[in-house]
């Protein structure tokens, strides 16, 4: 099978699936909204921000980006459930197109929808006041790191999506989700929670995504000196590289063994 062959059906895959957000938009919307009330919800409801020397807008919004890209896993995990159940996908693996654009196709418009969401949720932060104060590199960077984690949890999402097979399961993991997605530093510095806690959420890798772009973008780190905050941004590259040499083997390889 022919590399151009392999592009041409994984574009038409990719296609397919931009093509739900015309035919889905109020889904799109709720999941380009929900970030957002997040945002104002911490922001202004529950946001203190104890321990942070700044703004907490400029502490918080970093954060609530890196947070996003790590609940996107759970719209991913929803999509490929719900074509596993109405046998889609099994007829997809019928059909003469290659094998590996339907996991392409659906990696590259969640990616695409994730960019979307980044765009929209940095745009609300701008009109909250916050601001990214790193250089035009280092912004970039910053987003390049975000991106990163979105990718390394779409993987996730694709796997479990496939072992879990039905959209009530998700359910399940979502009760998993949540508690490490909020056991990070997404709203509040470790040192402001218990001894063994702030240690296990200095080493969360959304931790480690929202400390380095918060670097990046110049905003309030505050984070007491560890080997952890000193070295964020390895640990931003680390943690999803890590993550994609564990779950995008084992989702290729469910999805091959998927039918025998």
């Amino acid at each position: 099978m022919s590399t151009a062959w392999v592009v041409s059906d994984s574009w038409t895959m990719t296609r397919r699936e931009l093509a739900h957000w015309a035919r889905r938009p109020v889904q799109m919307i709720v999941g380009l909204v929900f970030p957002v009330m997040m945002l104002l919800m911490f922001g202004f409801l529950i946001g203190g921000g104890r321990g942070i020397d700044g703004e907490y807008v400029e502490f918080l919004v970093p954060g609530m980006l890196a947070l996003t890209m790590a609940f996107g896993l759970e719209a991913t995990m929803t999509a490929v459930t719900q074509d596993l159940g109405k046998g889609v996908i099994d007829r997809f693996r019928a059909m003469p197109m290659s094998s590996a654009a339907v996991l392409v196709g659906r990696s590259a418009a969640d990616m695409l929808q994730s960019a979307v969401g980044l765009v929209v949720l940095a745009g609300v932060g701008l009109l909250l006041g916050w601001r990214p104060h790193g250089s035009p590199a280092a912004t970039l960077a910053a987003f390049a790191l975000l991106l990163l984690l979105r990718f390394a949890m779409l993987w996730i999402g694709i796997f479990l999506g496939m072992v879990a097979g039905r959209p009530e399961l998700v359910q399940a993991v979502q009760i998993l989700v949540w508690p490490v997605g909020f056991l990070s530093n997404a709203f509040a510095t470790p040192e402001a929670m218990p001894g063994r806690l702030g240690t296990v959420v200095e080493w969360n890798p959304l931790s480690a995504t929202a400390t380095a772009v918060r670097d990046l973008f110049d905003n309030p780190v505050a984070a007491a000196p560890s080997w952890a905050a000193d070295h964020a941004a390895l640990l931003a590259v680390a943690w999803p590289i890590l993550l994609l040499a564990i779950f995008f083997p084992l989702a290729v390889g469910r999805f091959r063994g998927m039918g025998k």
